[in-house]
């Protein structure tokens, strides 16, 4: 069993910046890759970020040039750096973990922008 930890959300102001964590414990392997979703009310969920077992990256397009997602050190943990944030970020963020064993999620962290 996988378990799937996010935090890091909170309330700032538009164009500030956040930094989410995911720290994945339990029974882990190689991740084939890992994900930051986000879902606002009244929206379906949408991928905002990719990152491979391989260091490739991929972003949505709204998101490019202003959200950076990394592993850490340990590769247990993945970030998701989001700067120039905007009132249209306002989401629930969820960490996904794709690996041989099946797919894992966290529980969410809220990311709130003001005006």
């Amino acid at each position: 069993q996988v378990q799937l930890v996010e935090s890091g959300g909170g309330l700032v102001q538009a164009g500030g910046s956040l930094r989410l964590s995911c720290a994945a414990s339990g029974s882990i392997f190689s991740f084939n890759a890992m994900r930051w979703y986000r879902q606002a009310p009244g929206k379906q969920r949408e991928l905002v970020a990719t990152i491979t077992s391989s260091g490739n990256t991929n972003y949505v397009d709204s998101v490019k040039g202003r959200f950076t997602i990394s592993r850490g050190n340990a590769k247990n943990t993945v970030y998701l750096q989001m700067n120039s944030l905007k009132v249209d970020d306002t989401a629930v963020y969820s960490c996904n973990a794709v690996m041989a064993t099946g797919s894992y999620w966290g529980q969410g962290t809220q990311v709130t922008i003001s005006s």
